[in-house]
């Protein structure tokens, strides 16, 4: 999925007096080969903007990056034909492997071999048996109420709509300078009923001693917000969704989860999915008295 976006300074003039000035600004395009008038155009759409004299375009450049969500940027139409494909959003579960840190990786085992299988069946017919010992935080995982709340609804609880077939809304964060996510980085999107999903890169340390260090996280307000606003899911694809530097505070989950919205924590291939228009899955096993359980969360996205 090819996607460009617009770097530009713009100086923008009212027909009632007064103006503004923009630097470096970013702003998504329908196309790579787009005139000056046409970027003028979107700005006064994404900012909605009333009563613009004019809108002076320099320094513009068009770099080859994934849509952020800018307002009123029309996107190329999919032929009902074309189909869809499938994103996998999951990191693999192997033996061993550490998901947080100081957690305890999984162990897996064969419970009946192959070999010890053939004196059981008829000549030619074997099966593998195997088992797994592991905490229920490995992989890519969603937390249920219960997690943190002893009469929050477990796993077996969950209504299928709060863990499948929900519209996405992925809000792009890689290159920020800043860890926590704050409400500002929410305002633009309309959040009610959706999988909202903090694409920030953190994927990248994945099975290095990196990924446990100082990590993107949700911040109180921005906890806030979402469950406010109605978000039915909320993801990220760092260590944890609250900072783990906060001395054992984890104010995103307490509030979230109190509102009944699952938090989905070690995603990956989220710069694969469009801003919208991606449908989610993460559905985690129906498990009585069990808080958190890895799933194998996925997208489906129009080509």
């Amino acid at each position: 999925m090819t996607e460009y976006r617009a770097v530009f300074d713009a100086e923008v003039t009212f027909l009632n007096g007064g103006g503004l000035q923009t630097q470096g600004f970013r702003l998504d395009l329908p196309a790579a080969d787009i005139a000056e008038d046409e970027i003028a155009n979107l700005l006064i759409g994404h900012l909605g903007l009333l009563m613009v004299d004019q809108v002076r375009i320099s320094r513009l450049r068009v770099v080859h990056e994934p849509h952020k969500g800018s307002r009123g940027v029309p996107t190329t139409a999919v032929p009902a034909a074309a189909g869809r494909r499938l994103v996998e959003l999951n990191h693999v579960i192997e033996a061993g492997m550490t998901t947080y840190p100081g957690l305890p990786g999984p162990e897996i085992a064969p419970h009946l071999t192959r070999e010890a299988s053939r004196a059981h069946y008829a000549p030619g017919v074997e099966f593998a048996i195997d088992r797994i010992s592991m905490v229920g935080n490995t992989g890519t995982y969603l937390d249920s109420p219960y997690h943190r709340y002893s009469d929050g609804a477990d796993l077996a609880a969950l209504p299928l709509e709060a863990v499948a077939d929900l519209p996405a809304v992925v809000v792009r964060l890689v290159g920020s300078d800043q860890r926590g996510i704050g409400p500002q980085a929410l305002a633009a999107f309309d959040l009610a009923g959706a999988a909202v999903l903090l694409h920030t890169g953190w994927d990248r340390h994945w099975g290095s001693g990196a990924y446990g260090g100082p990590a993107p996280y949700l911040t109180e307000p921005a906890a806030k917000l979402l469950a406010d606003a109605g978000a039915r899911l909320v993801g990220i694809d760092s260590v944890n969704i609250d900072d783990t530097d906060s001395g054992g505070q984890r104010p995103a989950h307490s509030i979230l989860l109190d509102a009944g919205v699952p938090v989905l924590e070690h995603l990956t291939g989220l710069a694969d999915l469009p801003v919208t228009g991606a449908r989610l899955h993460a559905a985690p096993p129906r498990v009585r008295g069990f808080g958190t359980f890895p799933v194998r969360a996925y997208a489906i996205v129009p080509r």
